[in-house]
């Protein structure tokens, strides 16, 4: 036949289309993949059957029975039975119609089916499984562990495995023949050490550690690139196991480490490379400072986690299971540890893991132990005093303020005094000279295009870049962040407070509360200060306040008006009450301590007060605080005498308590707590003169100045050394805590002996020799009878 499909001409193949071109080659390519998966679907369905003829199927055990009986039979039969050519066709067709009818001899006694039953045509492998006989137990049991079954097309194969008798015999022999090595290896005896020769041993591998830690810490500073790895070998020392050196070799390498590490550590956070910076080739120093600050950064985290683990073991009161180190050595191992924490929260808080020590030091500031909380409260107190920018501070801030809140405001009060302590006096809002200044402008395109050439053009295109860079190198932060911050963390700072002063009144952080706002009460919102003037108002007037607190009470509240609190119109006169009929409260023997309250009290309420102060209640402060000037130490009479000339200064006609007349009706009442009616004016400042003879200089200086009416010219003026300081700082500098007497007492020289000479004493020889006689005799002492007069009277 002949083949009609021609070859297509180059002319038709020009106009096939591309699109069907393709079409072709797809159906093509699909044809053979579809005659590949038939193919490799036959060879699977081969595979299988071949897998199928080679698996052995189970035969329940009767089966195999019967077939071995039956094959028997069969052979009986086919030796006994008759072939079936000599069979009549009568008995043959009897033999045909019996086989079709099954009797009870012909059924299978295994089956409790009825005889005539149909066969189920689906028959459950389940059913077919329980109907096999059990095996009896004719050998011994063994312990097996059965397996998950494995289901095919047979049906379900049960899966079990023998569990391993272990030969325990053979195992006690093993250990018996150690044992007896052991007892025999102990049987060679110890050398015994005298004390002396242990003390030396001893001495002798401290030594050598020394030496090793020396060896690798000068290693480490003196080239810190290329010896890091060498950091891992020294802190490995932090696990010495030698009993007898393990503690001290312990601490030493702590103490190495933590200086190691405030000495290499850069002055930047060092942040992991992403997947893109470690795939990028980059030069050979580049990849070494890498590697070095993966390295530094590796080991200061295992360094810092060791540190944690020995204050947990510490605090859990937990052994390790080698038993080096004692329980009482572990106090001391922890506190070494807390004092390297300490030291690298204050030294690096630029560094990486800063939060993660903050967040171990804060909860030991309410420890127990006394030696620990001190260390951690002045750790933190440093931090705050050298934070200039304010992240650590925040940071610390916020976990105190989780501890105080999850505690329930059963912590010491230092944790919260530690407050005081922020550097937050930049967040008055005022802004610097800088920063009210304004920006400097670039020129815009349109304005250079109207004003400038283009070679003037491309010089200042050149020139605000330049100063672009300039701007960006300054290291200043600037200050509107810093701001944010000191505002974030006295926000913090307030919400503790006030939460204390809300839900814990009794509580024994009160005072440190009270001290807080006094500290920090001008830089409150005006909308909490009618809330908060009530609180402090309601807190005095409980009477559950020490003269103390209370004394904290006032100073916040005065605080709060002499800053923002101007706009108010809010008189405080019961703050003042409150305070002059506290005065006579304070304790006027040990340190004076809360004298210094009192005077900065008095600052606030009257030197920045003065206009809304009358001239009755300046008075009555005067004379009081001139009585308590008699009954006080030397600084607390100076800091007051100094209080009393700024009175005299400031308000007029304060000169009348220096005269003997009184003005007005009435009688000055120095018991009465009101004031404005004790009748101040008709009283005189006598203790004035009994400060003259005070032993103090200072103080004998000061009431002789205000005697003279505190001039500031003249002989009675003060010398400038005392009138340029303020109460507090005159306070400060003539403490006695120190017990030391400020000025210095001059030393007295004892007075000679009168010496009588023979010339100008007695000018008679005779008497002159009678003189040296009585001298150079022994007087004999004879005892005093006092009573002799008396008795002689009564005789007589």
């Amino acid at each position: 036949r002949k083949n009609r499909k021609r070859v297509p001409s180059f002319r038709k193949l020009l106009r096939t289309s591309q699109i069907k071109l393709d079409n072709k080659l797809k159906n093509k390519q699909y044809k053979q993949k579809s005659a590949a998966k038939k193919y490799r679907k036959e060879q699977k369905k081969l595979r299988e059957a071949v897998r199928d003829a080679i698996s052995r199927k189970p035969f329940p055990l009767e089966e195999c029975k019967k077939k071995q009986v039956a094959t028997k039979w069969e052979e009986k039969e086919e030796e006994d039975a008759l072939p079936l050519d000599m069979m009549d066709e009568d008995d043959l067709k009897l033999m045909e119609d019996l086989a079709q009818k099954a009797s009870f001899l012909t059924r299978d006694l295994s089956s409790n089916e009825p005889v005539h039953i149909k066969k189920r045509k689906h028959e459950s492998v389940i059913e077919k499984y329980e109907k096999l006989p059990r095996r009896l137990q004719t050998e011994p049991e063994k312990e097996v562990i059965h397996l998950l079954p494995i289901k095919d097309k047979s049906g379900i194969i049960p899966q079990a495995v023998e569990k391993p008798v272990l030969n325990v015999a053979h195992d006690e022999e093993e250990d018996t023949e150690d044992m007896e090595e052991t007892e025999d290896f102990n049987e060679e005896p110890l050398p015994v050490l005298t004390p002396e020769e242990m003390a030396s041993q001893r001495r002798q591998k401290l030594q050598e550690r020394k030496l090793h830690i020396a060896a690798l810490a000068s290693a480490i500073l003196s080239e810190p690139d290329s010896n890091i790895k060498k950091l891992k070998e020294l802190r490995a020392m932090l696990m010495e196991q030698d009993p007898n050196v393990a503690v001290i070799v312990r601490k030493l390498v702590m103490v190495s480490l933590m200086e190691i590490f405030k000495d290499i550590a850069p002055s930047y956070k060092i942040r992991p490379l992403t997947e893109a910076e470690k795939a990028t080739k980059v030069k050979k120093e580049t990849q070494k400072l890498r590697e070095f600050e993966e390295g530094l950064v590796s080991q200061y985290k295992f360094y810092l986690e060791n540190l944690e683990q020995t204050i947990k073991d510490w605090k859990q009161r937990k052994l390790k299971k080698s038993n080096v180190i004692s329980l009482k050595a572990y106090k001391g191992l922890a506190e070494v540890a807390v004092k390297c924490l300490c030291e690298l929260l204050v030294a690096l808080p630029h560094f990486n893991f800063h939060n993660n020590i903050i967040v171990l030091i804060v909860p030991l500031m309410n420890d127990p132990s006394k030696m620990i909380s001190e260390l951690c409260v002045e750790a933190v107190k440093k931090l705050f005093k050298q934070d200039k920018l304010g992240y650590a501070s925040l940071g610390v801030v916020k976990v105190i303020s989780g501890l105080v809140r999850g505690r329930n405001y059963d912590v010491r009060p230092e944790v919260l005094k530690v407050f005081l302590h922020l550097r937050i006096k930049e967040v008055e809002l005022q802004k610097d000279s800088e920063d009210i200044a304004p920006k400097k402008k670039f020129m815009t395109y349109k304005e250079k295009r109207k004003n400038l050439s283009r070679m003037q053009r491309k010089w200042k295109k050149a020139e605000e870049k330049l100063e672009r860079e300039l701007l960006e190198a300054e290291a200043s932060e600037s200050k509107e962040k810093k701001l944010k911050l000191h505002t974030e963390t006295l926000n913090i700072v307030f919400v503790t407070y006030f939460r204390i002063l809300k839900k814990a009144q009794k509580s024994p952080l009160l005072p440190a509360v009270l001290e807080g706002l006094a500290k920090f009460a001008h830089l409150i919102n005006v909308e909490f200060f009618d809330d908060l003037l009530t609180v402090l108002h309601s807190l005095i007037a409980s009477g559950d306040l020490s003269y103390r607190e209370s004394l904290h009470c006032v100073l916040s509240a005065f605080r709060i008006l002499s800053g923002q609190g101007d706009v108010l119109n809010i008189d405080p006169l019961k703050f003042y009450t409150h305070l002059y009929k506290t005065l006579f409260s304070l304790h006027a023997g040990g340190t004076n301590e809360d004298i210094e309250i009192v005077l900065q009290c008095l600052d606030v309420m009257f030197a920045k007060r003065r206009k809304q102060v009358s001239q009755q209640r300046a008075l009555a402060f005067l004379k009081r605080l001139s009585i308590l000037a008699l009954h006080v130490l030397p600084n607390s009479s100076v800091g007051i005498l100094a209080t009393n000339r700024i009175f005299m200064q400031t308000f007029p006609r304060m000169d009348l308590l220096l005269e003997n007349d009184s003005q007005g009706s009435g009688v000055y009442l120095p018991e009465l707590d009101e004031p404005e009616h004790c009748n101040a004016q008709n009283t005189a400042l006598w203790e004035l003169h009994l400060l003259q003879r005070h032993y103090h200089p200072t103080v004998k200086k000061f009431a002789s100045h205000l005697i003279a009416g505190a001039p500031t010219e003249g002989s009675g003026a003060l010398p400038l050394d005392l009138s340029q300081k303020s109460a507090t700082e005159l306070f400060e500098t003539y403490c006695m805590k120190e017990m030391t007497f400020n000025p210095p007492v001059a030393s007295v020289t004892p007075r000679r002996k009168d010496t009588f000479s023979q010339m100008d004493s007695f000018v008679d020889e005779e008497l002159n020799k009678q003189l040296q006689q009585h001298i150079s005799e022994t007087v004999a002492y004879k005892p005093l009878d006092f009573a002799k007069h008396l008795k002689e009277s009564s005789l007589a």
